[in-house]
């Protein structure tokens, strides 16, 4: 059997079980065996027990768990209430009013959370009711609602970061660092579409009452300090070098702890859900990563990769093209899987073609996650279409054809960024 047949076999088994709903982290172990099994001389358990060990116990791991709590806790608290009334009053004077706080809400709540889905339920739980009671459209409110809500993937602390991180080698603090210019692009482009899409529908947003004065207004502030602080205390602690990503999510947590506590929102039952979600949350990641850690040992020893790179090679694409061609190979992907296998699926794949293209690997985290975040918002497993679906009973159709605008702003993002790649790369290099 010559390569390419292998290559095509392994590539339909791994979509065959996918497709027959078994686990992701089994399907890729499983497939990595029997590859490794048929055609390698390597005896495949000693190959997979060495390499699911060095996966599971890697250090840089451990901030995956403790960001994963942390979000679990600020998920269970008071912070998404808080955050619409500390922002709402600022809000008013500016075309497309209270709808801005889908994209700061969810904004500041990814600088504390790492989890797209988390940041588009935690924000929608606050925004959905309210602005509906206020009469603001349904298409707006669930479109930006979806878009905004994948800022939780691109400001840091980012989830994906730190599996790319550990999949391609780079440093995860230069990756948060990195993410902080392109997430503030993105919830730009989000708002100036509101500012754009009000100023062509004047009447469609409703009239609000600006009563308070500035000095009231500095008073509803106050209930933005609490995250105000925990984001200073986990990004400044990386930024200021006093300590690495792990160390930085471990303040995370202390400081999400104490914050809940001041709350009144902490208790024994609240503390344990947010521990069991946590756990079973990273459970599934880390068996997602040691099955890909496995397949990417078997698909070096069937070259898969070589062949792959040797294929793009000889497309003669120009960095631009190959650019373009991985945008649409990820789009397709995202239609069928979640962003966490489509990272640990593809990277050791992918990433030697990508650094003979030139292209800095911390750029290329950035463009992966932008393109995951599209991933989001992409039926059939767009994972903020089903937190939105389930919480409004809105068809999931419905809620991808109305987040349609943010997509393309998505693609306009990446556009920015590989002409202007000093957005990403200014900041990690004059950062220490």
């Amino acid at each position: 059997m010559n390569e390419s047949l292998v290559i095509i076999v392994l590539l339909v088994s791994i979509f065959g079980f996918l497709g027959a709903g078994v686990w992701v982290g089994l399907t890729l172990s499983g497939c990595a065996w029997l590859t490794m099994a048929l055609f390698s001389s390597r005896p495949a358990g000693d190959a997979m027990s060495l390499t699911i060990w060095g996966a599971a116990s890697s250090w840089t791991l451990t901030a995956l768990p403790l960001f994963l709590w942390m979000g679990e806790i600020l998920f269970r608290s008071r912070l998404s209430t808080d955050l619409f009334r500390g922002l709402a009053p600022w809000l008013n004077r500016l075309p497309g009013k209270l709808l801005h706080t889908n994209i700061i809400g969810c904004a500041i709540f990814a600088a504390v959370s790492g989890s797209s889905a988390a940041t588009c339920a935690t924000i929608g739980k606050m925004t959905i009711p309210e602005l509906k009671r206020r009469g603001y459209p349904d298409d707006q409110v669930l479109g930006t609602l979806s878009g905004a809500g994948t800022l939780g993937l691109l400001i840091p602390p980012s989830i994906i970061m730190i599996v790319y991180g550990v999949a391609a080698n780079v440093s995860i603090s230069r990756l948060f660092i990195a993410g902080v210019v392109p997430g503030i692009l993105l919830a730009g482009l989000f708002m100036g579409y509101i500012i754009v899409w009000s100023l062509l529908h004047p009447n469609a947003i409703p009239k609000e009452q600006d009563t308070l004065t500035f000095g009231q207004k500095l008073a509803e502030s106050r209930y933005l300090i609490p995250v105000v602080l925990l984001i200073v205390a986990v990004l400044g602690s990386i930024y200021t070098g006093i300590a690495t990503a792990t160390e930085a999510a471990a303040v995370g947590v202390v400081g999400a702890l104490i914050l809940s506590v001041l709350q009144g929102s902490m208790s024994w039952t609240t503390f344990k859900e947010s521990l069991l979600g946590a756990t079973r949350m990273y459970c599934m990641i880390a068996l997602i990563l040691a099955g890909a850690q496995f397949l990417t040992l078997a698909m070096g020893y069937i070259g898969l990769p070589r062949a792959l790179a040797e294929w793009i090679a000889s497309l003669g694409l120009s960095q631009f093209g190959l650019v373009l061609a991985l945008m649409v190979f990820f789009i397709i992907l995202g239609c069928l899987l979640d962003g966490i296998s489509m990272v640990v699926l593809t990277i050791g794949v992918l990433l030697p073609t990508v650094q003979a293209a030139g292209l800095d690997l911390i750029w290329f985290g950035i463009f992966l996650i932008f393109v995951i975040e599209m991933a989001q918002i992409t039926p059939p497993v767009g994972f903020n279409l089903f937190v939105l679906s389930g919480m409004t009973k809105k068809e999931l159709t419905y809620i991808a054809r109305v987040s349609v605008p943010m997509f393309v702003l998505m693609i306009v993002g990446v556009m920015i960024i590989y002409w202007v790649p000093d957005l990403v790369l200014w900041l990690p290099q004059n950062v220490r």
